[in-house]
């Protein structure tokens, strides 16, 4: 999964004292009905996400961009074996659970979707990334919190922060994981950064880049695919993608964002041939075999963000 590649240190967003907050009174109806309604949202999220086009070298219903190895098809497979896990990790984050029980919920999504896709990664960095943020969305569900971006991301920094930076210290020290992923392998290789490292700094490059942009484009009356579009292209522009690391090394991520920045420096979705722009760049990719699986994980991550922050 793909993050920024370096970040100052941050220093938890100014939030209520959320540790302060008793839990209200709630039956276990309502709470199973509103764990039941974050996880339709994610999924929900991560549909919209495969639905998208143009979306340079990511699988879409319309093709499979840069890959030979997975389809929709498979995408829809995986969305099916994750149902039950976000509502468990949202119940686990009204409960106030450490980072481990998040941790080991995460670890059997990724079980139950490689099952589902006969081995194919799908939705590993989504699990993770998605995944906490539902978990902060139900810790701030059973405190009687607003379920606002700033909220979340406070949510993430405070309840989970120190363990979040401890989980990227010991990955980075690890020398005998049994099956790291491709991401880690590449993060290691070009010492990049990956999903802990955002993660441990509160995803900066989903609240301070990618859904400003998607609000903007929104606010501007350019509708939901113009606004994922810029989101996306602001991502592939920022952030240090391990999957494009993997598959070519700096060579592609340099060609990923140098493509990104061009689109973005012509006004990105606000210029009339916004989409015959966004499939050109789709075609480069498909050809160089570029998939900036990272950003799209982030992009779910953005829908679903926006999605929270109207239940309450």
């Amino acid at each position: 999964m793909a993050r920024a590649a370096c970040h100052p240190p941050l220093h938890p967003p100014a939030s209520p004292q959320l540790r302060r907050h008793s839990l209200p009174q709630q039956s276990a109806r309502q709470q199973q009905a509103f764990c039941q309604q974050i996880a339709r949202l994610a999924l929900r999220s991560l549909y919209r996400e495969l639905q998208l086009y143009p979306k340079p070298g990511l699988v879409s219903l319309v093709d499979n961009g840069s890959h030979s190895d997975m389809d929709a098809g498979t995408f829809m497979r995986s969305l099916f074996s994750l149902r039950h896990y976000f509502a468990r990790i949202t119940q686990a984050g009204v409960a106030g659970k450490d980072f481990a029980v998040l941790r080991q919920l995460g670890v059997s999504a990724e079980q139950a979707m490689l099952k589902a896709t006969a081995g194919v990664n799908t939705h590993r960095g989504a699990i993770f990334c998605l995944g906490l943020l539902c978990a902060a969305a139900g810790y701030c569900h059973g405190r009687g919190m607003s379920l606002s971006a700033p909220a979340i991301r406070a949510t993430l920094l405070i309840q989970w922060g120190d363990a979040l930076t401890r989980h990227m210290q010991e990955r980075a020290a690890s020398t005998h994981c049994a099956e790291p992923s491709h991401g880690r392998l590449a993060a290691e290789k070009y010492a990049v950064s990956g999903a802990s490292e955002e993660a441990a700094l509160g995803f900066p490059s989903l609240f301070e880049a990618a859904l400003p942009r998607f609000l903007s484009t929104l606010g501007a009356g350019r509708g939901y695919d113009a606004a994922a579009v810029d989101a996306l292209f602001v991502l592939m522009a920022s952030i240090s993608d391990t999957n494009l690391y993997h598959r070519g090394g700096p060579a592609a991520a340099d060609k990923v964002k140098t493509c990104a920045r061009a689109f973005l420096e012509m006004g990105g979705s606000a210029i009339k041939d916004w989409r015959e722009q966004a499939i050109s760049c789709h075609k480069v990719f498909i050809q160089d075999k570029l998939s900036p699986g990272g950003a799209a994980d982030l992009l779910a991550a953005t829908y679903l963000l926006h999605g929270l922050s109207y239940l309450r």
